[in-house]
């Protein structure tokens, strides 16, 4: 469904994105998984075409269509939907104006049955459709925000850090129903530094460092990888193989 092609990425004169080339099966979820400052986000932001004249080189395909360097309102009714991190709802409009909003590409007559597809997964939003955005939980806010993207019937959602600043239980009920959204035939591209979490409900997965893919596969291999475990799943190796482990890692990443 989605391929980007060693895609390059600068901000200024420095490249944030080295050569990164991924692919997203049909209704799969794959997540990518790094640091802060790894260029998960950024490259998010490239596919969604959120940044201008980016890629600076390689290509992106998504459905076979080539679209690096299109205009955001020209891919989301390709069927992209993207929730950015910080969930980035309108705080003045009320919940069914968000809603609405992220139904401004659609022409058909469905709207109404998607709405109740999105109070299916989240009962709470349609207790306070006349509420302001802005007033809402952290919580509240981040299941806006996807039943904002869910509005636009998105073949392909991409979720930047949804978990970032909720509470474990609420972590737990937004993987949940991320994994539902899923199974009901939505093909999922997440970002998220809470590994453990995003191994937990995807069916592949990129660990990247400094711009680059440096290790990929099925959550169950990953989850074996010692270097995983100590970097990303918090499981702490004995001292005395810690140093030689990390030049491993090195050598073997590089």
């Amino acid at each position: 469904m989605l391929e980007t092609k060693n895609i390059e990425i600068y901000y200024g004169k420095i490249m944030v994105v080295r050569g990164l080339s991924l692919t997203v099966a049909d209704g799969e979820i794959r997540a990518i998984l790094g640091a802060n400052g790894a260029g998960k986000s950024t490259t998010l932001k490239t596919i969604m075409g959120y940044l201008d004249d980016q890629p600076d080189k390689g290509t992106i395909w998504f459905k076979g269509k080539r679209i690096d360097g299109m205009k955001t309102e020209k891919i989301v009714p390709l069927g992209i939907a993207f929730v950015p991190e910080g969930r980035e709802v309108f705080p003045e409009l009320t919940l069914r104006e968000n809603l609405m909003m992220g139904a401004y590409t659609r022409k058909d007559r469905e709207i109404q049955g998607d709405l109740d597809r999105v109070f299916n997964y989240f009962p709470v939003l349609e207790d306070r459709l006349k509420q302001q955005a802005g007033t809402l939980s952290g919580g509240e806010q981040q299941m806006l925000a996807i039943g904002r993207a869910l509005m636009s019937r998105p073949a392909l959602m991409m979720l930047d850090e949804p978990s970032l600043g909720l509470s474990p239980i609420l972590v737990t009920e937004i993987f949940n129903i991320i994994r539902t959204i899923n199974a009901d035939g939505a093909t999922i591209l997440l970002v998220e530094q809470n590994a453990r979490k995003a191994l937990s409900v995807a069916h592949h997965a990129f660990i990247m460092e400094t711009g680059r893919i440096v290790l990929e596969g099925p959550p169950e291999k990953l989850e074996q990888d010692e270097d995983v475990q100590e970097f990303y799943l918090g499981i702490k190796k004995d001292q005395s193989v810690r140093g030689e482990a990390r030049y491993k890692r090195k050598k073997r990443w590089r």
